[in-house]
């Protein structure tokens, strides 16, 4: 029998979980959306669109999306100091398995309201 991901013993070389570990938790799925939609974003900005996140959650999520290779920090040397936050193509690659996913949720969610 093939080993696949979905039966794999050994996590930690899983691909699949490996993938759920740069983009799981609660905002970081939201920052990437967020991100992809509006283009290079202050930090202000996507903060306001994230209802209910802290700074400290949010700078956290973003350091581990960038150091994940999936969004860039630009900062420019201007009085003050202005950040903001873009996809990187790698992340730009992942939207459309995103958009996969999520239309395969609203299939399934039919399903179970049908009785399938």
């Amino acid at each position: 029998m093939i080993e696949t991901h979905y039966d794999c013993p050994c996590l930690e070389t899983c691909p699949l979980n490996r993938a759920m570990e740069l983009i799981g938790g609660k905002w970081k799925m939201q920052i990437i959306c967020a991100l992809n939609s509006s283009g290079p974003t202050r930090y202000n900005k996507l903060k306001n669109r994230m209802d209910g996140v802290s700074n400290t959650v949010l700078a956290k999520a973003l350091r581990e999306l960038e150091a994940a290779g999936l969004v860039i920090r630009k900062e420019y040397l201007e009085v003050p100091i202005r950040v903001e936050y873009e996809t990187t193509e790698a992340c730009d690659e992942l939207i459309p398995i995103l958009d996969q996913l999520g239309e395969w949720c609203e299939k399934h969610e039919s399903r179970q309201g049908d009785g399938n």
